[in-house]
């Protein structure tokens, strides 16, 4: 693990891999890099270095409350910070889920660093926003305007934090809570506008802007539905779509939570598929 300054904020991060393209990958919600860590060792094992990160408040990187873009916007802009200073100007970018929704935002943001997206579990549809939106941000507003800072780091998400880096205790409770709060309540505005759009986060102009070769693995589950993975698809120019990696179900039965275990399980494929894409598509 290593640690670089990320306009200013404290960001963890790890390289797997010594050589050749760079790949970033990102997991879900906030949660920390350590999940990727195995599929990452496999894809670097192609030739490829990986770039995994504690993105701001998650894992073991420093929290700070940005509104001055979506929270997965700032997030895209700290990837590429980050890249530009480990001398990545060119990035495949991959995620699942809120990783994903990164990566793409990053492709937007940022087309010029970007060589390729590899994505898998796509978010989209009424039920995911607005489920999201209260676990994201609804109860941290709640906590802060029941309990300012001080409830909000005993919270389950930010103690995490704290047990991954002291320091946050400080950070959190030095936090106004009323900024706290504005910047919470217009990260959720910014979700809860997702409704209306193919996927959470991205408009069809977006999504059509991508011009970069995309590899996009489909979920099965009401947050990461199949019909999300399909739209998109179908308005990016140059995507590559997998249905079949984990269990195909119609879209009017599928699972209420995705199942982490399958998706463990699927891991060598997702690894065979995405070098696959990377050696025909991108990087031999």
């Amino acid at each position: 693990m290593a640690e670089a300054v990320v306009r200013n904020i404290r960001i963890n991060y790890e390289v797997i891999g010594h050589s050749g393209p760079w790949i970033a990958l990102t997991p879900g919600s906030r949660r920390g890099y350590g999940e990727l860590v195995s599929l990452a060792r496999e894809i670097a094992a192609a030739g490829c270095r990986v770039l995994l990160h504690d993105r701001r408040n998650c894992g073991a990187s420093e929290v700070e409350f940005d509104g001055s873009a979506s929270e997965h916007e700032v997030w895209a802009d700290d990837l590429y910070e980050l890249g530009r200073q480990l001398g990545a100007d060119h990035l495949v970018v991959g995620g699942s889920s809120a990783g994903a929704r990164l990566a793409i935002l990053f492709a937007v943001r940022h087309p010029d660093a970007l060589s390729g997206l590899l994505l898998w579990r796509l978010t989209g549809g009424q039920e995911a926003v607005d489920k999201l939106a209260e676990n994201y941000y609804g109860q941290f507003i709640k906590l802060a305007n029941e309990g300012g800072m001080a409830a909000i780091g005993e919270s389950e998400h930010f103690k995490e934090c704290i047990a991954s880096r002291p320091a946050n205790r400080e950070r959190l409770m030095a936090h106004d809570t009323g900024q706290f709060i504005n910047v919470m309540t217009f990260w959720r505005d910014c979700f809860l506008e997702s409704a209306r759009l193919p996927i959470v986060g991205a408009s069809e102009a977006d999504l059509r802007s991508i011009v970069a070769p995309v590899c996009l693995i489909a979920g099965n589950d009401v947050i990461h539905t199949p019909v999300t993975a399909r739209k998109a698809a179908g308005l990016i120019p140059n995507c590559e779509l997998h249905t079949d990696v984990v269990q195909k179900l119609a879209d009017d039965h599928l699972l209420k939570e995705w199942d982490r275990k399958e998706w463990r399980d699927a891991e060598p494929r997702i690894a065979q598929i995405f070098t696959a894409f990377l050696q025909n598509k991108l990087i031999y």
